[in-house]
């Protein structure tokens, strides 16, 4: 199966693709660019230079959120397009089990972190023992004095991933001293993580129904909420 896989909820945007389990070539920008400018275009360049044609492709991932809402907005917008041009299937994933999966480590905690505002974090938690992962907790939107509290009580390694985690490791590394910040090429969001966990799954999902998931309310929509309690 020949897996085409999109990552676009933060500010750093990539595409990968995967030849059954092996990873055949990846496109990553962190350069500023919007996603709807540069992610089809990493996509027609990935393939072309792994000797594929959009044809080709047997199925499409994607990070379906949390994360930035325009950015996932334009990964889902994209996968759909691709699969329903192409009729073939089409997974979205957890934005924050692809980024533990896409860390690659082999024994203790890995802490996905994504700066949702208001001093919150996108978050889940999960467990690698000898390569093999467990997801602890589902994915939330967690303030990080809870996240504290609950890190505190874990006794291995705890390695942070994703763009909130030099905010949560300025934060927390002195009540929570078995924090790991990663080196840059392994903080932010990749493509890779999304395939792996598409690769994971045993079935796709609808096109039709696959919908981003940003586990709370926009800034906007929150607003509109507040001020139709006031009334």
């Amino acid at each position: 199966m020949l897996l085409l896989s999109f990552e676009t909820s933060a500010k750093a945007g990539s595409v990968a693709l995967f030849e059954g389990e092996k990873l055949l070539g990846e496109q990553y920008l962190n350069n500023g660019m919007t996603h709807s400018a540069t992610l089809l275009s990493m996509a027609e360049t990935l393939l072309s230079q792994c000797g594929k044609t959009a044809k080709e492709v047997d199925a499409v991932a994607v990070a379906n959120g949390p994360g930035s809402f325009t950015g996932v907005r334009i990964g889902v917008a994209a996968a759909k397009g691709f699969a329903w041009g192409g009729e073939i299937p089409v997974y979205g994933v957890s934005t924050l089990e692809a980024m533990a999966l896409g860390l690659g480590i082999y024994d203790g905690y890995v802490c996905p972190v994504m700066d949702a505002r208001r001093a919150q974090v996108y978050n889940a938690l999960f467990y690698v023992n000898q390569g093999v992962m467990t997801r602890i907790t589902e994915d939330r939107a967690i303030a990080l004095s809870e996240l504290e509290t609950e890190l505190k009580t874990l006794k291995k390694p705890i390695f942070l991933v994703g763009d909130g985690s030099i905010l949560c490791y300025n934060t927390l590394e002195e009540t929570v001293p078995s924090l790991i910040l990663p080196p840059e090429s392994k903080l932010h969001q990749r493509a890779v993580g999304v395939g792996l966990a598409a690769l994971k799954r045993s079935e796709p999902d609808n096109p039709a129904f696959l919908a981003p998931n940003y586990l709370r309310l926009s800034q906007a929509e929150r607003e509109r909420k507040e001020k139709l309690q006031e009334k």
